[in-house]
């Protein structure tokens, strides 16, 4: 080939190149401003879109505007497809999913875009109905949860226990009264309720123009004291007909039921989203530990609504239907538990009265008196058992050979390690001496059961007593403390430990499961939900109980209490070595009690004989030191713990309570 030849063939490649050059459009596609749109639409943010007739910042502006406050977070947008309709414009069809509850129902739909290519960039129309269908300009989403009818709280036998009761809402209207006539009357409304007259006036005062200020929520049963002609004589004064889920009574289990209310910021915060903001849940106890049981699941409904004086009327865009709560079935028996709480109605300080069927380990009564102030008392309260405890100490020196003729020695004092230990007060002289265990546990000497703590070791002390239910824990569909012995003391710490005082601590709950394990002649793990019911407490329900309280008198305030245990607690799965001799034994130990020791008052209690111990536990720092009160007690299949915070003895403070309580069930 000659040069000229050569030299036209590079010309031509050339060209050819340079001309397929010219026809690849490597400007953005379509596909990429959809792409791009509907990663903004997901973001809320359409920064990096272009739009004919609106600037960016405007439509991420609308944007904000009609989901604000509408959902936990934006929803999925995705590019289903992009149709050509002409040389420079396309449709694109974008779909959306909005997750919008815990369930698998997403809300979800489509939209199109209409997209034209200007001087080599993608612009989109933008009106609402690109981000929902029909929506209009002046318009924006709202969420509302529609909730179910809302489970019942029962008790044994299927008694009802919480249920839909009739209440009225007592407030002002503000738009039934005189603006110069509002805080006069906001003052006299809450004088007449018992409340705060500046507080609630200045709820009232602060209140919107139209506002209905709710003063409180009444029973309206024949227990309201308030009548409608004292609240109609207030001007302003509304009554709103209602009902709530509540208990046959203001005080009936409060602290261990809950209440039901509208939720609380803190509760929503703590639900990791199971609960939400103006939703009405369980604000403690049960109620709040298995709300999702109860309340069920909410259905939604999303609707577009007019913002401002914008003329259209509210549309459905999605709904979902609510799934009604479930019943909680529990083991209460609402006679033992009113029984409990009207027998500790007088008592100034923090006391209980705990009931536990020995034969099932149901509990029948978790009863708390008014000066344990809201705290749940009877499950969750920390104290030293006192002598209550050796009914534990007894079956661990049977262990070792004793019976209850075995000689103890019943001294005035004992010293250990410089520490001196005594009787109580007002122990009889003549069981000073060597006495047999049996008047030992029925005369309650302590100095005698120091006396034999060589004979046992800590070990053997905690094993005996987590034998017969002590420090060991349970599922009962709430928190509770199942008390805590200490696996290693010596010294003064043991000796301390056999008479139920040092690092020993127990609730009301576990005292009735010792007992209800001697009544059983085996270890017994209490239960508070009937059989089949899950014990599972929904998530975060057990640190928020505490906290929340309704503002109403018809859901009364309820809180929990109590401290990390000072032991490990013994393994559940851990088999108990009670044996049904052992049992025998120790209620002839406790026998003992009511036929010649310190609860005589007990012997005339009607039905099967009473079986008994009690205890009283020093505790401060006075001198004399302050005590706790307890008695412990078996008859028939009823097992029973009577604690008071502030007591003097056990038999003279926890004995006439525990008679009363005896009688009562009885009759």
């Amino acid at each position: 080939m000659g040069k000229l030849q050569r030299a036209t063939s590079v010309l031509t490649t050339v060209a050819l190149a340079l001309t397929l050059a010219a026809c690849t459009d490597d400007r953005p596609t379509a596909e990429d401003a959809a792409g791009t749109l509907a990663e903004g639409l997901a973001r809320l943010d359409v920064g990096q879109s272009a739009f004919t007739a609106a600037q960016p910042a405007e439509v991420t502006a609308q944007l904000a505007a009609i989901t604000e406050g509408f959902a936990p977070e934006p929803p999925q947008v995705t590019v289903a497809g992009v149709e050509e309709t002409g040389e420079d414009t396309a449709t694109a069809t974008l779909e959306y999913a909005w997750d919008l509850d815990a369930t698998d129902e997403d809300w979800t739909y489509t939209t199109t875009a209409d997209l034209t290519r200007v001087e080599d960039a993608w612009q989109a129309a933008w009106d609402p109905g690109v981000f929902v269908p029909d929506l209009l300009p002046e318009e924006k989403l709202t969420l509302t949860r529609v909730p179910g009818d809302r489970g019942d709280i029962t008790g044994a036998n299927g008694a009802i226990i919480v249920t839909q009761r009739p209440v009225v809402r007592v407030g002002i209207d503000k738009t039934l009264v005189p603006e110069a006539q509002q805080a006069a009357s906001a003052r006299a409304l809450a004088t007449l309720l018992e409340l705060d007259p500046a507080g609630y006036e200045e709820q009232v005062t602060t209140a919107g123009a139209e506002a209905f200020v709710v003063a409180l929520v009444l029973r309206d049963d024949a227990t309201r004291t308030v009548t409608d002609a004292q609240i109609d004589a207030v001007p302003g004064a509304l009554r709103q007909a209602d009902t709530l889920e509540l208990a046959p009574t203001r005080t009936f289990a409060r602290e261990l039921l809950g209440g039901v209310g509208e939720a609380t910021a803190e509760l929503v915060e703590q639900s990791d989203g199971a609960i939400r903001a103006g939703d009405t849940t369980g604000l403690a106890g049960l109620q709040l530990q298995h709300n999702s049981r109860l309340a069920g699941t909410p259905g939604l409904s999303v609707d577009a609504v007019p913002v401002g004086d914008a003329p259209t009327a509210p549309r459905n865009l999605f709904t979902t239907a609510p799934v009604d709560g479930e019943d909680l079935a529990t083991t209460l028996d609402p006679r033992l538990q009113a029984l409990g709480e009207e027998v500790l109605a007088d008592e100034p300080s923090a006391s209980s009265i705990v009931a536990i069927r020995p034969s099932t380990g149901e509990i029948l009564a978790a009863a708390n008196g008014p000066g344990s102030e809201g705290l749940q008392t009877a499950l969750l309260g920390q104290y030293p058992p006192g002598s209550t405890f050796k009914i534990a100490t007894s079956l661990a020196l049977l262990r070792t050979g004793f019976t209850p003729e075995t000689p103890t020695e019943c001294s005035e004092e004992v010293v250990v390690d410089g520490r001196t230990f005594t009787n109580a007060s007002t122990y009889p002289a003549r069981f000073v001496g060597t006495i047999p265990l049996l008047e030992t546990f029925a005369q309650s000497c302590n100095t005698g059961f120091i006396a034999a703590r060589d004979e046992i070791s800590q070990a053997e002390l905690e094993s005996a007593a987590a034998d017969l239910g002590i420090g060991v824990e349970a599922s009962i569909g709430t928190p509770a403390f199942f008390g805590s012995v200490p696996a290693e003391a010596e010294g003064t710490a043991h000796a301390a430990a056999m008479i139920g005082q040092g690092d020993v601590l127990v609730s009301p709950l576990s005292l009735a499961t010792m007992a209800a394990s001697v009544g059983a002649g085996a270890r017994v793990t209490p239960t508070l939900l009937a059989p089949g019911e899950s014990t599972a407490l929904d998530p975060g329900s057990e640190s928020a109980a505490s906290s929340q309280q309704p503002t109403d008198d018809a859901t009364a305030p309820s809180a929990t209490a109590g401290a990390s245990p000072t032991a490990a607690p013994s393994d559940p799965a851990e088999p108990s070595a009670f044996t049904a001799a052992e049992s025998a034994t120790l209620k002839t130990l406790m026998g003992a009690v009511v036929a010649q020791g310190g609860v005589q008052l007990l012997r005339d209690v009607p039905g099967a004989p009473v079986l008994a111990k009690t205890g009283t536990a020093e505790f401060g720092s006075e001198t004399p030191p302050r005590t706790h009160a307890w008695v412990v007690a078996l008859q028939g299949d009823l097992a029973v713990a009577v604690f008071v915070e502030e007591g003097e003895l056990g038999s003279t403070s926890g004995g006439p309570l525990m008679q009363a309580f005896l009688t009562g069930a009885a009759t």
